[in-house]
């Protein structure tokens, strides 16, 4: 009976299991959202997001972008390449013609000038001719600082020329029948004076052409300088010392024995070297020294100095002669008193460099041996005038050469324009002494702002550099947020569906 009546309800108890079973492997669906939930998850996603691109974005970017200000890059490319200024060295040249009246001199001045602008082919260098005012004969000359050069024109037998050595006068001499008609359109007294101009100018002129050849103005380069020219030039540029706003010039007394033992340096400074002096006073600030040493013995006991003792005359262990002087580059101009002689061979008497008694050390100065009787104790200015005078041709000698996440300050900027501002003016007067001090302020500012303590390569950060900083801090915050976001747009995308299809439902009901 048990087991009768047991049978029948085995089936019964069987079917309830079965649901069990079905019901807890189905998934658990969650509760579906209500209007309000939504709503509510959107504008806390949107809500980050607002607050992100609207204030976090902004602080971010005004408290990491470097300051920059605007400069003119035009301009200074122009610069840069040679495109903003034309150099132009023009030289006004004086004619004094007293001797031919005032229609004939005019005439002969017109010629001269279309000789030389036939003849030259370098428009940087330009001689520009004047007729300067006649002059009573018990009077002497006045020459005009402006000049760079006086010719005086004097009647006689032929054709001749020579250049005084102590002024800017050159005298010509001319056969009474040169002198051009009025209606002539050609002369040979105007051609010969144009030909005596070009070879007194000629050194100058090829300085200025190799500077050019080897700066950055493509249209004024000449083409007509030489490779010996060219090869006398690199050489006077490589013994030049760098440029520097301020010099320190000492001259220097050295003796081999007690006497002399005084010397009128003040004055031979104030007649010879001043004037000089004054005329590179727009580039550069000059102070001066001076110094007498008894019993200097040199570095080298030949009486006969050859090529080879030049270099170690100046005994440095002994020889007070100082590197610098207060932060400036100093200039050294020793004149010695003995009975050494220099033997140069015939060869390197040719050098420009070098005389029979004296010779320039480059980026160091200039030894000037000189020669007194063994009584002489004490050198006057007259003395001292053929040692100043090679020192004034020595000195000038030694005297004639991007980051796009950097910060750039207001100061860079304000030193730019400055530096092009007296670059253009300095452009404008390049035939005068404005044009150097112009120069030389551009060149301070341009160094000045250079340099800017603030414009450094420890303030540079590259962009590559900010990525990584940045990726660390940001990947956590930003990947939930930018899921998130994408959550919410298929969220909103599927929406939009099920409504376009309850929609479309309706209106086919």
């Amino acid at each position: 009976m048990a087991s009768g009546s047991a049978s029948p309800s085995a089936p019964a108890q069987a079917a309830p299991a079965a649901d069990v079973s079905s019901a807890s492997s189905s998934p658990k669906l969650p509760p579906p959202e209500t209007q309000s939930d939504v709503r509510r998850r959107s504008h806390i996603v949107w809500s980050f997001w607002l607050v992100i691109v609207l204030l976090g974005l902004p602080i971010w970017w005004k408290t990491t972008t470097i300051y920059r200000a605007n400069l003119p890059l035009e301009g200074m490319l122009e610069w840069a390449e040679g495109k903003a200024c034309r150099p132009v060295f023009p030289l006004q040249i004086s004619i004094q013609a007293d001797s031919l009246q005032e229609n004939e001199a005019q005439n002969l001045v017109r010629l001269t000038q279309h000789a030389l602008d036939d003849h030259n082919d370098f428009s940087g260098h330009h001689l520009r001719l004047q007729l300067a005012p006649k002059r009573d004969s018990s009077s002497d000359a006045v020459l005009d600082d402006n000049v760079a050069l006086t010719i005086q024109l004097t009647p006689g037998e032929t054709n001749a020329a020579s250049l005084n050595p102590h002024s800017a006068v050159l005298d010509i001499v001319y056969p009474p029948n040169a002198i051009p008609g009025p209606s002539s359109s050609s002369s040979a007294l105007a051609t010969y004076i144009a030909k005596e101009l070009q070879s007194t100018f000629s050194e100058e002129q090829s300085t200025i052409s190799y500077l050019l050849s080897t700066s950055s103005a493509p249209d004024a380069r000449p083409q007509n300088l030489s490779p010996e020219a060219a090869e006398i030039l690199s050489k006077r540029t490589t013994r030049s010392l760098r440029y520097a706003p301020t010099y320190h010039l000492t001259f220097s007394l050295f003796t081999a024995g007690a006497i002399p033992n005084s010397w009128d340096i003040e004055t031979a400074i104030d007649e010879y070297m001043k004037p000089m002096l004054h005329m590179l006073g727009p580039i550069h600030n000059f102070t001066i020294d001076t110094q007498v040493q008894l019993y200097a013995t040199p570095g080298t006991q030949s009486q006969v100095l050859s090529k080879a003792d030049l270099a170690s005359f100046i005994n440095a262990a002994e020889w007070p002669l100082s590197p610098s002087i207060g932060g400036a580059p100093t200039v050294n101009f020793v004149i010695y008193i003995g009975d050494q002689n220099i033997g140069l061979t015939s060869e390197s008497k040719t050098s420009e460099s070098e005389t029979s008694q004296s010779w320039m050390i480059p980026q160091w100065g200039t030894i000037y041996l000189l020669s007194l009787p063994d009584t002489t104790t004490h050198i006057s200015s007259e003395k001292l005038r053929q040692a100043m005078l090679t020192f004034n041709g020595h000195l000038l000698s030694l005297l004639a050469t991007a980051l796009p996440s950097i910060s750039i300050p207001r100061s860079v900027a304000d030193g730019v324009a400055s530096t092009m501002d007296h670059l253009q003016q300095a452009c404008g007067s390049l035939g005068g002494p404005e044009g150097l001090y112009h120069a030389r302020i551009a060149e301070e500012e341009a160094e000045r702002a250079f340099f800017e303590k603030s414009m450094v390569g420890q303030l540079y950060f590259p962009d590559e550099h900010k990525i990584a900083v940045y990726l660390p801090l940001l990947g956590p915050v930003g990947v939930p947020l930018i899921m998130g976001l994408i959550n919410e747009l298929k969220n909103w995308i599927k929406r939009r569906r099920q409504r376009a299809k309850e929609a479309g439902e309706k209106k086919s009901q």
